[in-house]
């Protein structure tokens, strides 16, 4: 038996026999933060862009869980821009937010309701299977709910009229 043919009796039962084509997709991912999604860097962007501005507008939106993972910190750090209130803070929420209502919204009503907690301003609430793909979807939300001054008035009133 020849060395080649000693060679290529080793090498059929290797592990290691892969070509460096076929390892070039299984590279690790050390020290990369945040979710792919699927998506390329510019549509991962507007994606989280358009999350955090319904969010914002909505209170409370569906998505699936990793979505709504991510969104969590972006969330955060816009409302913690609200809260500052400085020009450049409200020109850096004009950089993420798609609409200027969103932005008034968060710099008025948002930041107000939140003055005095210092983060975790969303909650993550499981909800059901999507029928399509049975994908996990979740809830999420603002912590604080919005305060109806009219249904603050009544109950006052009301308070009153009992007295």
């Amino acid at each position: 038996m020849t060395w080649l043919e000693r060679e290529s009796i080793l090498n059929r039962y290797s592990r290691f026999t892969h070509s460096r084509k076929s390892r070039r997709g299984t590279r690790v991912r050390h020290r990369k933060k945040g979710r792919q999604l699927g998506r390329n860097t510019k549509h991962r962007r507007a994606l989280y862009r358009n999350l955090v501005t319904s969010l914002l507008e909505h209170e409370r939106i569906e998505t699936t869980e990793a979505k709504a993972k991510e969104l969590r910190g972006i969330t955060d750090r816009m409302i913690t821009l609200g809260k500052r209130g400085t020009l450049h803070d409200r020109r850096r929420a004009l950089q993420v937010l798609r609409t200027k209502e969103a932005v008034e919204k968060l710099f008025g009503d948002v930041a107000g309701r939140f003055q005095d907690r210092s983060g975790g301003y969303t909650r993550i609430i499981r909800t059901r299977r999507r029928p399509g793909d049975a994908a996990g979807l979740v809830a999420i939300e603002l912590v604080e709910k919005q305060r109806n001054t009219a249904s603050a008035s009544a109950s006052s009133s009301s308070a009153d009229n009992d007295k």
